[in-house]
């Protein structure tokens, strides 16, 4: 059993998010509930109910939190290019950074079953937002080349990419890529953007 989480802020709220995290992080998600946040925070267990209605609501702060830091790092990395290319470039980059250093957080954001999100729209806004960088930055992008594209072209685009992406992020967290001597490092990534960008083009 992981013992509690020593770091605490003396705001209630954050500090369930916090100790959610750490119980994820230690002992996986089917773990999560308010009851073990507030055994392990040493208050009593309908604590937590005054800032969080259910387990779900609970998790939804955990993945509204997750959504904004990716959403935040990646407009990070490219707030301040103005080459629609090389911005797509950096974002790449910047989400495979992301992916492999925040492993839990990227994994809570790709890999969990979602609460319902009619009753968290703060969570769901938030990651519309970072799917949002990528889809403008490819229209970004067409109104700067000859080719005309239409709103549905950019969404395959835009799933091509991500998928490509989340494709690559997944192997190269994997043991079996090692065991298969699968080329991952820096050239590697250099030359999947290459082929992305080639793609977006042709």
């Amino acid at each position: 059993m992981a013992k509690a989480s020593k770091k605490r802020t003396g705001n209630l709220r954050d500090d369930c998010v916090a100790e959610a995290l750490s119980i994820i992080a230690a002992d996986g998600i089917d773990k999560l509930s308010l009851r073990e946040v507030a055994r392990r925070l040493g208050v009593s267990h309908q604590a937590p109910y005054k800032h969080y209605p259910s387990r779900d609501h609970l998790l939804a702060e955990v993945l509204q939190g997750a959504y904004r830091n990716f959403a935040d790092y990646l407009d990070s990395k490219v707030r301040k290019e103005t080459n629609a290319q090389i911005y797509l470039r950096k974002m790449g980059e910047a989400y495979i950074r992301y992916a492999m250093s925040h492993p839990l957080e990227y994994q809570l954001m790709f890999n969990t079953g979602l609460p319902d999100p009619s009753h968290h729209p703060d969570m769901l806004n938030l990651a519309h937002h970072a799917f949002d960088m990528l889809r403008n930055a490819l229209k970004k992008r067409a109104a700067g080349s000859k080719r005309s594209l239409s709103s549905t072209e950019i969404e395959h685009l835009a799933l091509f990419v991500w998928s490509t992406l989340h494709g690559l992020v997944s192997i190269m967290r994997s043991e079996i890529a090692n065991e298969l001597d699968v080329g991952t490092g820096r050239s590697a990534i250099a030359d999947v953007l290459s082929h992305i960008g080639k793609a977006i083009e042709s």
